[in-house]
């Protein structure tokens, strides 16, 4: 067995373990005797204050080794409640848990600030067809006027954006908790991240929607170092990243991830690894996954505070107005020394990227880049001396916009040396400057195969389509590019290729395509 076919036998041991973890009845047995939270005094108004009565209904179900919490039909007004062991959350349809406005109805629990807290907790649940609205946004203005009136003074406050850091919260937080299923819920209007679980395992996510654009930072799913997680059917429209898989400090590791049949929508990335890698990301993959009006890149897989990263699958990529379609990139932001990025494969992406911004209906939109520049390409970039290794792109298909002009933005090829490395910046399509291709920008990678890789202008763009540097062991087979078929494909040192058009191919040598002044 070959290593490929080996890795295949693994990923279908993963996936099948994780079907078997989201349908074996033992692993997520809730006791069924039902704790009605109006049983316990809470009045569903959108008024009245109900923490205390919730949290009576969660202590009893936990007391008696488990059952359900009931929020009936109606809008249940609470700050932070701390979910516990044994105990699920059904929402019945019509049932809300509207968020406080009030930030004094958000304690501290350690590290952790939400709506619903839990820690160290084994078999809990949040379903039903009900609604969790944080009114984040009532939420963080509070907060912001409280650190400008002097009441409670943030020391990490954003002057340049004007927002608030501390206070915010989620609408969830999981840390350090086993058994987790989420079905069928609504999450809205966070005043920070929407959910977060950190170092958690054996998390089933099905049938989510997420519909958080209420401010700054709403990322719709984030995974921070966990094991063995499924993700599917979820429709995920969110202010900041849709699905992020995060190593936020060292030693977190997400490992097992099982991501399929979503639909997002973003004013950042769609699917994300990091931006905090301190840890590792191994054995995720992803598949069936329709992206639109997003911002950044419909698939980000970024390790820059030394995250190893490895064994990583994508499938089955469609994304429509969507600013980039694949970043992979390995820097050195933080951390002792860089990471690595490894057996990747990206394979079935369908990409559709405009001129304009995709996202220009969002009220609240990414933060657009301060220079002048051209549609950029999909880039997969390491640092010198740090490559990516074994990089499969297979029936790829990427539509631009073309458009360019030397006059918004030019950088030839006679200066590759001088794209930017940027080596500890922070990871975005756009953190190398203006790029000289349109199609894919690939620097520092030993080893990467295309095959069936089409590319699309709508318009004329005057750079190549492919721009390889510092590149070993190249496979280019089935390259499709627009009627120019000279010189779209520039090598700089390329020292092993394999491409079955060589009439695409291009070497630029140090003394070609200089500018020289004119003899008087």
């Amino acid at each position: 067995m070959n290593i490929y076919n080996k890795q295949v036998f693994k990923n279908c041991l993963i996936l099948f373990f994780l079907l078997q973890l989201s349908f074996n009845p033992e692993t997520y047995a809730f006791k069924k005797k039902d704790y009605l939270i109006t049983a316990y005094g809470a009045v569903g108004d959108g008024k009245t204050l109900n923490t205390k009565a919730i949290q009576k209904a969660i202590d009893a179900a936990n007391k008696n080794k488990g059952g359900r919490v009931i929020f009936s039909k109606g809008k249940f007004l609470s700050g932070s409640i701390v979910l516990k062991s044994g105990v699920e959350l059904f929402f019945e349809e019509g049932a809300v848990l509207l968020g406080s406005i009030n930030p004094n109805d958000y304690p501290k629990y350690g590290e952790i600030r939400a709506l619903i807290v839990a820690n160290e907790s084994k078999n809990i649940a949040v379903n039903g067809k009900g609604i969790i609205d944080g009114q984040g946004r009532e939420l963080a203005l509070a907060i912001d006027s409280l650190h400008h009136t002097g009441v409670r003074i943030d020391p990490k406050y954003n002057y340049r954006r004007m927002r608030p850091e501390d206070g915010r919260g989620k609408l969830i937080s999981f840390v350090k908790c086993d058994s987790i299923t989420m079905t069928h819920i609504t999450l809205k209007n966070s005043p920070g991240w929407v959910q977060c679980f950190t170092d958690c395992k054996n998390i089933v996510i099905d049938a989510m929607q997420v519909n958080s654009r209420a401010y700054w930072n709403n990322d719709g799913i984030d995974i921070d170092g966990c094991e063995n997680v499924r993700i599917t059917n979820c429709n995920v429209n969110a202010a900041d990243d849709g699905i992020c898989l995060k190593s936020e400090v060292p030693g977190l590791h997400n490992n097992n991830i099982y991501i399929a049949n979503c639909t997002i929508r973003s004013s950042a990335n769609a699917v994300k690894f990091g931006t905090g890698s301190y840890g590792s990301f191994k054995n995720v993959t992803i598949e069936n996954i329709n992206v639109f009006d997003t911002f950044r890149s419909a698939v980000a897989i970024e390790s820059v505070d030394g995250a190893a990263i490895e064994n990583i699958n994508v499938s089955n990529i469609t994304a429509v107005n969507t600013g980039n379609a694949i970043l992979i990139r390995l820097g050195h932001r933080n951390g002792d020394k860089p990471g690595y990025i490894k057996n990747v494969s990206v394979k079935n992406v369908k990409v559709q990227v405009p001129f304009g911004r995709p996202d220009i209906d969002y009220d609240m939109r990414g933060p657009e880049v301060d220079y002048f520049h051209n549609t950029f390409p999909a880039s997969i970039v390491g640092i010198p001396g740090h490559l990516i290794e074994n990089v499969t792109l297979e029936n790829i298909e990427i539509t631009y916009p073309g458009r360019a002009s030397k006059g918004m933005a030019y950088h030839p090829l006679s200066r590759l040396k001088d794209v930017k490395e940027n080596i500890s910046g922070y990871p975005e399509f756009t953190m190398f400057g203006e790029l000289p291709s349109w199609g894919f920008y690939v620097r520092h990678v030993n080893g990467i195969e295309m095959k069936n890789i089409k590319l699309i202008l709508e318009k004329e763009d005057f750079r190549p389509a492919f721009v390889f540097d510092d590149v070993q062991n190249l496979t280019m087979k089935g390259i499709d590019v627009p009627s120019d078929k000279i010189s779209q494909i520039i090598f700089k040192d390329v020292p092993s290729s394999n491409l079955d058009s060589e009439s695409l191919k291009r070497k630029i040598e140090p003394e070609q395509n200089k500018f020289e002044l004119p003899a008087k």
